[in-house]
């Protein structure tokens, strides 16, 4: 059967080949009509996130096709973010340059702004893992699943941040894209494991660059790039008559996590899966677990023993659910707990993972694996992407199979389905680890310590998320 693995790998990649002209000739073609795609996309962005707080709140009895309110968060949370997040293993950050209206309007503002330096805290590599960690706390005290106010708050806010940021820096590029947004930095990172790349014509040695004198908008230095995770697939460095410039390029889903220790890995991506996964978790868990309100009544008695009687006051309403109407109202206390919650998870999971990446990576050291600890320690660390993206798709799509009722399938379709999700993005984590020994050199027959470490933190992922995607 050895061939068989070989051989079907090898087949699919020349057929998707063959493809890739074909592709990438039709988006040459009409890329000129992306600014009339992303004029739609941000009247789309209005009408899902600006207008919902304008019209009639739901009744009791009302579905999505009653109440435009539940049919923009139907839209949101079980179609774009689903569909969107899942697109990353089929067409990397396709989302970012074809549709994103923040990105498109970002750097329509950058073409009218007043052109500064991108500040050196900007360009620093743990911003966009702050973003994520920042906005992903902020959805969660602000109910922004459950509330089109919320939702209008936040992707409002960011949409503000975006063409400020634009306005203000950079010379023709994305800054907000390249180092602030954190849906890009999600998406940035999961490219490692798609199918799609844009790959040099001529390439130079040498790594990853980043640098304003280029066409890319993402500020990659063009002819020394060597991962997906800044490129936003804008086609604008393709020029299939030309000699120079990038070609598309179909490859096996997760070839680039396998050789990642050639395509620019960095601490910053690794400590976004093992912080991210873990804020993300906690931003669930808060709701399922009982070892919240066991948090939340100590915090509340400690505090009336000091008479900080103020943490039972409602918040601001920019800040926490305050919807008296709706009968949800959010005071100083959540605001706490919750953020302190999902923090600790955070601290949590990425002790867990950083203690098996080193522990695998150590292990492989002994075992005859090559390079160096710190080199191995960051391969390891992308060993978790696929059963964390998994996790969060899962996780924050799960209005998609409320969808998926709607259309006949039953309950148990459901948890059959994402029970096999579920596994195949811990399947996938796996052998993804015996791909990274396999290229670090370690012997067939010695692999399984290293990867009995390294699977040890892809089954925490795996059993920390399983209530917050099942409910028990």
């Amino acid at each position: 059967m050895s061939w068989l693995r070989v051989a079907l790998p090898a087949r699919l990649a020349r057929d998707l080949g063959d493809w890739a002209p074909v592709v990438e000739g039709f988006f040459v073609r009409h890329r000129h009509r992306l600014p009339i795609v992303h004029a739609a996309m941000l009247l789309l962005f209005l009408a899902l996130i600006l207008l919902p707080p304008l019209t009639e709140r739901a009744g009791e009895q009302d579905g999505p096709f009653d109440n435009y309110r539940l049919f923009a968060n139907l839209v949101l949370w079980g179609l774009w973010f689903p569909l969107v997040f899942a697109s990353v293993v089929l067409t990397g950050r396709s989302w970012c340059g074809l549709l994103c209206p923040m990105g498109a309007a970002s750097e329509w503002a950058n073409g009218r702004g007043l052109k500064r330096a991108i500040p050196g805290w900007v360009k620093w590599p743990g911003t966009p893992v702050v973003s994520f960690i920042v906005v992903t706390i902020w959805a969660q005290t602000l109910g922004t699943r459950d509330h089109a106010q919320s939702a209008a708050i936040l992707f409002g806010g960011m949409m503000l941040v975006a063409i400020a940021l634009g306005f203000v820096c950079g010379r023709k590029n994305r800054a907000w894209c390249r180092h602030m947004c954190p849906i890009g930095l999600l998406l940035g990172v999961y490219s490692r494991l798609g199918a799609v790349t844009f790959r040099p014509k001529h390439p130079v040695d040498g790594g990853d660059r980043w640098t304003e004198a280029t066409n890319c908008p993402t500020m990659i230095d063009l002819k020394r790039k060597t991962e997906s995770r800044h490129c936003i697939e804008c086609f604008r460095c393709v020029h299939p008559k030309a000699k120079g410039g990038l070609a598309l390029v179909f490859r096996r889903p997760g070839a680039e996590v396998e050789t990642i220790r050639h395509r620019n890995p960095n601490l910053s991506e690794v400590m976004f899966l093992f912080l991210g996964a873990g804020v993300a978790l906690g931003g669930f868990l808060w709701m399922v677990l009982d070892s919240y309100q066991d948090l939340r009544l100590w915090v509340a008695t400690a505090a009336i023993k000091r008479g900080w009687l103020w943490i039972g006051e409602p918040g601001p309403s920019w800040l926490m659910a305050v919807f008296p109407e709706e009968r949800e109202i959010f005071r100083w206390i959540d605001f706490l707990t919750i953020s302190a919650y999902m923090s600790g998870w955070m601290v949590l999971t990425a002790g867990v993972l950083a203690a098996t990446s080193g522990l695998a990576a150590w292990l492989s050291g002994r075992m005859g694996g090559n390079g160096t600890f710190r080199q191995r320690f960051l391969e390891f660390g992308y060993q978790v992407a696929p059963v964390a993206m998994v996790s969060l798709l899962l996780g924050l799509g799960g209005e998609l199979f409320a969808v998926l009722g709607h259309l006949g399938l039953t309950p148990e379709g459901t948890h059959l389905v994402k029970l096999a999700l579920f596994a195949a993005g811990g399947l996938w984590s796996l052998h993804l680890g015996v791909r990274l020994l396999h290229n670090q050199g370690v012997p067939a027959r010695r692999r399984w310590a290293p990867l009995l470490a390294g699977a040890t933190g892809t089954f925490y992922v795996g059993a920390v998320w399983y209530p917050a995607v099942f409910g028990l």
